[in-house]
C-alpha cells in the first residue's frame, strides 16, 4: 500500500513528538511502517490507522489523541487500560495550546450553563448506566474493605462509612448537594431514620429518586428537588448534617467559596459536614478531551484550595482521608461491566459514542492509579463541636 509524501510527512513529525513519551517503550505502528519509543521490550501497542496532524497535538495532544480513538483511527492493541496506565503517568509532557481551547477549557459557570452541563452528561439515560453501574447505582467512589468485595458491596461500604462518618442519630436532618439517584439518603433514612433532602439538576436522577421513595414506602422521611446549590439560602433551610459527594467538580473554581458559603448557611452550628470528591495537588483548568466530550465545565479542585476556603465559613477540619486507589478499582468494575454490556449498549448509541465511553472509563482508572487525581473525603464541622467523641469513632473496627 502507497504512501503520500504528505503522509509520510505528518508521520515522521507524529513519531518525532511521541519520542517525548519515553517512561514506557511502546510501539508505534502506520500502515507501511513502525516505530519503537523508547528503550526496551514495548510494554503495548498503538496502531495508526491514520496519522494525526502535528499542529492538533500541540494545540491539544489529549484532545487529538482522545477523538483520534474515538473515530477508530487509532487502536490500542491488547488491554486499553494496561496501556492508558502506562501512557497518562506522563500527562505532564502533554501539550496544551489554553488560549486556543477557551471555549472549552473556561466555560461558564451561570446557573443556566451549569444545569445544561450536568443534564449533558447525567441524563442520557437511566438505563445506560444501569447496565454498568451496580445495584445501587452509586456513580462514585466505592470503598473496598476486603480484596475480594463485589463492586455492590464496595458501594455499600462506601455510604455505610460515609454515613457512620456523619455521626448521625435517630431525628436528625440531612441534605445531600448533588444526590444522584438517592442510595445514600435511602440508607441514612432506614438506618438511623433521619430525615432527608437531596438535591439534583438532572431530571433522569430526580424522577428514578422519586421513585425510589415511593416504593420504599419512605415518603415521610425523604424528599428530592430540583435545584442548583445556589438556591438552598432562599429556602431557608437548616440541616443538622450535610454530605456531597462527587458533586463538588461541577462546581467551577470562581465558585467554589460560594459553594461553602452556601452549605455554612443551611448548616446548624456545629453540624457536620462531609465533603467527598475529586481533587489534584495544584491548581489545574482541566483536561480538554474530558471537558469537550465527558464533563462539559468539570473542574477538578486541588485540596489545599478547598481548605483554604473552608476557613472562610469556619469550618473546622476533622478528618481528611485519600481514597484514590478505591476509585481505580471502581472505575476497573465499572468498565468490566461496560464492555459485558456492550451488545445491549450498542443499541442505545453508535460507535463513535460507546469507544469514547470506553476510553473514559479506561482513563480515569489509569489517571487514579499513577496519582494525577486524587479522591479525597474531608470531614468537618461549623463552628467547634465538643460534644463528639475525641477518637475516629467510624474507623474499620466498627463494621
Amino acid at each position: 500500500m502507497f504512501e503520500t509524501l504528505q503522509e509520510k510527512t505528518e508521520e515522521k513529525a507524529m513519531v518525532q513528538f511521541l519520542e517525548r513519551f519515553t517512561d514506557y517503550p511502546f510501539l508505534v505502528k502506520f500502515k507501511n511502517s513502525e516505530h519503537h519509543i523508547g528503550e526496551g521490550e514495548p510494554t503495548f501497542t498503538v496502531n495508526f490507522k491514520k496519522a494525526i496532524p502535528l499542529a492538533d497535538l500541540m494545540k491539544s495532544t489529549s484532545l487529538a489523541l482522545g477523538e483520534a480513538y474515538m473515530r477508530g483511527d487509532l487502536d490500542i492493541e491488547g488491554n486499553l487500560y494496561e496501556a492508558l496506565d502506562h501512557f497518562l503517568g506522563q500527562m505532564g509532557k502533554f501539550s496544551t495550546n489554553e488560549s486556543a481551547l477557551k471555549k472549552i477549557m473556561f466555560s461558564s459557570t451561570s446557573k443556566k450553563n451549569q444545569e445544561k452541563e450536568v443534564t449533558s452528561h447525567y441524563d442520557i439515560g437511566n438505563d445506560f448506566y444501569k447496565l454498568w453501574l451496580d445495584e445501587t447505582m452509586s456513580y462514585s467512589c466505592g470503598y473496598f474493605i476486603h480484596e475480594d468485595d463485589t463492586l455492590y458491596q464496595a458501594q455499600v461500604n462506601k455510604v455505610d462509612y460515609i454515613l457512620k462518618k456523619l455521626h448521625l442519630e435517630e431525628g436528625m436532618s440531612l441534605l445531600d448537594i448533588g444526590c444522584g439517584w438517592g442510595f445514600l439518603l435511602i440508607e441514612a433514612a432506614k438506618k438511623y431514620k433521619v430525615h432527608g433532602t437531596g438535591i439534583t439538576l438532572s431530571h433522569e436522577q430526580y424522577a428514578e429518586f422519586q421513585r425510589r421513595i415511593k416504593d420504599q414506602g419512605l415518603e415521610d422521611y425523604l424528599t428530592v428537588e430540583l435545584m442548583d446549590y445556589r438556591d438552598l439560602p432562599k429556602k431557608e433551610y437548616q440541616f443538622d448534617r450535610v454530605v456531597s459527594v462527587g458533586m463538588l467538580e461541577h462546581v467551577g473554581r470562581d465558585n467554589y467559596q460560594l459553594f461553602l458559603d452556601c452549605v455554612e448557611k443551611v448548616l446548624k452550628p456545629g453540624g457536620l459536614f462531609l465533603l467527598h470528591f475529586i481533587s489534584a495537588l495544584k491548581e489545574h483548568p482541566g483536561d480538554p478531551w474530558v471537558k469537550k466530550y465527558i464533563f462539559p465545565g468539570g473542574t477538578v479542585p486541588s485540596l489545599r484550595e478547598i481548605l483554604n476556603h473552608m476557613a472562610e465559613d469556619n469550618f473546622h477540619t476533622l478528618d481528611i482521608e485519600n481514597l484514590r486507589l478505591h476509585y481505580n478499582k471502581t472505575l476497573l468494575h465499572w468498565e468490566k461491566n461496560f464492555r459485558d454490556n456492550i451488545e445491549k449498549e450498542k443499541t442505545m448509541f453508535d460507535e463513535e459514542f460507546l469507544r469514547m465511553w470506553d476510553l473514559y472509563l479506561s482513563a480515569c482508572a489509569a489517571t487514579f492509579h499513577n496519582g494525577i487525581i486524587d479522591l479525597h473525603q474531608i470531614l468537618m464541622t461549623k463552628g467547634v463541636n465538643n460534644d463528639l467523641p475525641m477518637t475516629r469513632w467510624y474507623s474499620l473496627k466498627f463494621f
